[in-house]
């Protein structure tokens, strides 16, 4: 019997190691806090994740604070693709995509962006094009924002900078 209890408390050590490991690849947080599926979070995907305040700097750290006179341009196109679903062109100006440097250290005037169609995180963007196939009916809003290498938001007076569109898919 003393063995059976010593090799079920192993088992509970080693599964519980494994379980862990496995959530913590898929961005499971103790919390619950799921960064790997914007849907589990009734369809707001990371903005419904309540980030607001302290929780977002503990998340993503501090915006990285650019003067206005500093601070990059950023537009966006989203236009009809002839085949299916829609182009995302995303214009950039003092600002140049580094994937080769992603999630390093921060280097002025350098990164990548998030994208996300009405308010859900869809996706890091590495370039100046992406090809959105599958957006939802109706009207919709996508949305692009700067961000640092070490994946915080650039911003201005407190303010990430960002663009969006809104336009009707039918």
């Amino acid at each position: 019997m003393d063995r059976s209890l010593a090799l079920f408390a192993i088992g509970l050590v080693f599964g519980g190691g494994i379980g862990f490991a496995i959530a913590a690849s898929n961005g499971v947080t103790f919390d619950g806090h799921d960064h790997g599926d914007p849907a589990a979070h009734g369809g707001g995907g990371h903005t419904a994740m309540d980030h607001g305040g302290a929780d977002h700097a503990r998340m993503h750290g501090q915006p990285i604070a650019l003067a206005a006179e500093e601070a990059p341009g950023l537009a966006i196109r989203v236009t009809p693709d002839p085949m299916s679903g829609h182009n995302l062109f995303v214009e950039t100006e003092g600002f140049a995509f580094a994937p080769q440097n992603a999630s390093g250290a921060n280097q002025p005037g350098e990164g990548h962006a998030h994208v996300y169609v009405n308010g859900a995180k869809i996706g890091r963007l590495y370039g100046p094009w992406l090809h959105l196939p599958n957006l939802p009916k109706g009207e919709i809003t996508v949305e692009v924002t700067l961000n640092a290498n070490d994946h915080r938001p650039l911003a201005v007076n407190g303010a990430p900078i960002t663009a969006r569109e809104v336009l009707t898919v039918e």
